[in-house]
């Protein structure tokens, strides 16, 4: 079990310039056995180029296999769930990209399917992983207090850094009919999740699963579980949101959307009396670019010191990648496990109740 085989359900942007790269870096740890995927051309071209041999369209046919110990979970959201329970059925170890489900329902039965396999998912929040976060952590549980957090997280369009910086082979030779079965099966799963509500909160809740799950997953790890959402409101249809949650002694600001500057504005920050920590991320798709911690102190309440580290060269899905392998190898749970996640669905839902009783 030293060197983990993996196959991949979904090969995608994410999977072609980040997941591959980063388990070919790791090579001692995980060989890539098989690929599946809907479109033919893409298998035929990631396979080609990276001399997997072992090509499937149908998850099930990978399953099967008895080349492999883990699978990576990339697919379209909508089949998230499905694929990790038909995986943990199998017998094998999840690595599921983030939202690893879009309700609660779902969610209670991949935590099910996870404890009757004694398997391990883990939740591609990869931010979590970064040596810079752990650190922080580390920093602001040792604070005497905490007054004020925010939460920031203001992006391009992913395509506007991915373009120019990757080459992504194309599916298009995927029927129109399947991407719409796919629309309306997420959609479905949408209504289970926060009711028959306005399209603008069916937005919302789409940003929330693919971007706020890393923002809020982060800030619950660095400061645990709020107390409750004081407010939530959307607003462009649902593509800006602000929050703020209630840690009884201090509140957490919330920020996210999405816009047309290809940038990444990303980051966690906790203020005391005394010390300012903040986490600055940059985007992953251009891998190893360093997330900076930077600690703003006084000693005498006089002079001020800031110190700005990059505890370390590294891709975040690097060391995500690292910190499963090292759950499975153990026995030990991933932090960003299937309970865990849980969390997220809970707040998600509290945000769009309120998002609700709100004008946007």
């Amino acid at each position: 079990m030293s060197r983990l085989r993996i196959g991949i359900v979904g090969c995608g942007s994410v999977t072609q310039t980040i997941h591959l790269p980063a388990l070919n870096q790791l090579k001692d740890l995980f060989e890539v056995t098989a690929l599946c995927d809907v479109s033919a051309n893409v298998l035929a071209g990631l396979g080609d180029e990276w001399g997997i041999a072992t090509r499937v369209t149908d998850y099930q046919d990978l399953l099967a296999l008895d080349t492999l110990d883990a699978v990576l979970i990339a697919n379209p959201d909508a089949y998230h769930a499905e694929v990790t329970i038909a995986a943990l059925r199998a017998g094998v170890d999840v690595l599921v990209e983030k939202p690893m489900c879009i309700n609660l329902a779902e969610n209670d039965a991949i935590i099910a399917a996870e404890k009757e396999s004694g398997k391990t998912v883990q939740v591609g929040t990869m931010r979590r992983y970064a040596p810079a976060f752990i650190e922080a952590c580390r920093i602001v549980r040792d604070m005497d207090e905490i007054r004020l957090a925010k939460v920031h997280d203001l992006i391009g369009r992913n395509s506007l850094v991915i373009e120019p910086t990757s080459r992504v082979l194309p599916a298009d030779d995927i029927p129109a009919s399947v991407s719409e079965s796919m629309r309306e099966r997420l959609a479905g799963q949408i209504r289970v999740a926060i009711g028959d509500v306005p399209a603008a909160l069916q937005t919302a809740y789409r940003m929330m699963l693919g971007l706020s799950t890393h923002d809020l997953s982060a800030m619950r790890e660095m400061l645990g579980m709020p107390q409750r959402v004081l407010y939530a409101v959307q607003r462009c249809g649902g593509r800006y949101q602000t929050a703020a949650f209630d840690y009884g002694d201090y509140i957490c600001q919330f920020s996210t959307g999405v816009d047309n500057i290809p940038r990444f504005d990303t980051y966690l920050q906790v203020y005391g009396d005394n010390r300012v920590v903040r986490v600055d991320y940059d985007t992953p798709f251009v891998r190893n670019l360093p997330i900076r911690l930077t600690v703003t102190e006084t000693t005498d309440g006089m002079n001020n010191r800031q110190t700005v580290t990059h505890p370390g060269w590294g891709d975040a899905f690097t060391e995500e990648w690292r910190a499963f392998h090292h759950s499975i190898v153990s026995g030990k749970p991933a932090k960003s496990n299937p309970q865990d996640f849980r969390n997220d669905l809970v707040l998600f839902r509290d945000m769009i109740q309120l998002m609700g009783g709100a004008s946007g």
